[in-house]
């Protein structure tokens, strides 16, 4: 008689876990989803994250493109400083294959 209790809490634990496993994946489609969804609202924006580096536990220095122009900035906890700006050469490439 012990041993139907131990196959059955095999199979409750089987079935827990298959459980866990099918709501996980359901949660990461839909999560995929919402992110597609994001990705086309943002599409005609100017601004656009194209690098970010860790330099410290909580320092970073991140590259943006701001319409045709790239610019370096350092993020520290409460304080963002530019490092540097410059013409986006992506920008221009593109423009001088158009003309």
């Amino acid at each position: 008689m012990g041993t139907v209790g131990i196959g059955f809490d095999w199979v409750r634990y089987l079935g827990s876990m298959a459980l866990v496993l099918l709501l996980l994946a359901g949660l990461m489609l839909l999560l995929r989803r919402f992110k597609a969804q994001q990705r086309e609202q943002h599409v005609g924006n100017q601004l656009h994250l194209l690098e970010t580096i860790n330099v410290g536990p909580r320092q970073k220095i991140s590259l943006l493109r701001v319409g045709s122009n790239q610019v370096l900035i350092g993020i520290a906890p409460g304080q963002f400083t530019a490092l540097g700006h410059w013409a986006d050469s992506q920008a221009t490439r593109e423009t001088d294959f158009v003309s």
